[in-house]
């Protein structure tokens, strides 16, 4: 099984898949959790280029082709290996963020990115929890919150934030028997019940 997890920044889903992971882990399901950009070892330094705010900005087709090849490496060394092994695959982002950020975000458009994502298409996730919030608030939780140097995403103006969610908006209509909506205005506590009932769900009817 493959879930993703997608949402703006300060939306709480890296809390929320961690979480995950380790119920999971509790009731002895075979889990790994892993994130774009730099899921692997290989793909760290695509990382440091995409996110690192010391780096100058880099041209919207570089940083979409940047997140394309991290994404391969990423599906050919973790995610499909770890699938062939009956894992449950619990991804801290995947393709749907590159439509939202640079098909929106960088106005390139949905059609540019799936091409460019070609190979990722055939790796969709089985289920995708999109955590909806409006920017203003995830940015704030972000600058108010976060410990660690924020990344290029996070000091991106508040237009570009309001894209990404339309962006995945967009992405939802079109994708509702894979992405499942929740409102990321309720607890954390809130959200996580939502989401195992829906996974244990999902495997109690794989099983089946």
């Amino acid at each position: 099984m493959f879930i993703s997890f997608e949402g703006c920044e300060g939306t709480g889903k890296t809390v929320l898949s961690k979480k995950l992971e380790k119920k999971l882990i509790e009731k002895n399901y075979l889990t790994i959790l892993t994130k774009e950009p730099g899921g692997c070892l290989q793909t760290q330094p695509i990382k440091k280029i995409l996110l690192n705010s010391s780096f100058k900005k880099l041209h919207c087709y570089t940083e979409s082709l940047l997140y394309a090849a991290d994404r391969i490496e990423h599906l050919n060394r973790i995610i499909i290996p770890s699938l062939q092994q009956k894992k449950i695959v619990i991804c801290d982002r995947f393709l749907d963020s590159s439509v939202a950020y640079q098909g929106y975000g960088r106005n390139l458009g949905e059609e540019l990115i799936y091409k460019i994502n070609f190979y990722a298409l055939k790796y969709l996730p089985d289920i995708t929890f999109y955590i909806d919030i409006d920017p203003f608030i995830g940015v704030q939780r972000i600058k108010n919150f976060r410990k660690e140097k924020l990344d290029n995403f996070d000091l991106e103006k508040m237009d570009f934030h309001e894209r990404v969610r339309e962006g995945y908006l967009n992405i939802f209509k079109k994708n509702k028997s894979r992405i499942i909506l929740i409102d990321g205005n309720q607890s954390l506590e809130n959200i996580f019940t939502i989401i195992y009932q829906k996974v244990i769900k999902f495997l109690n009817i794989k099983v089946k």
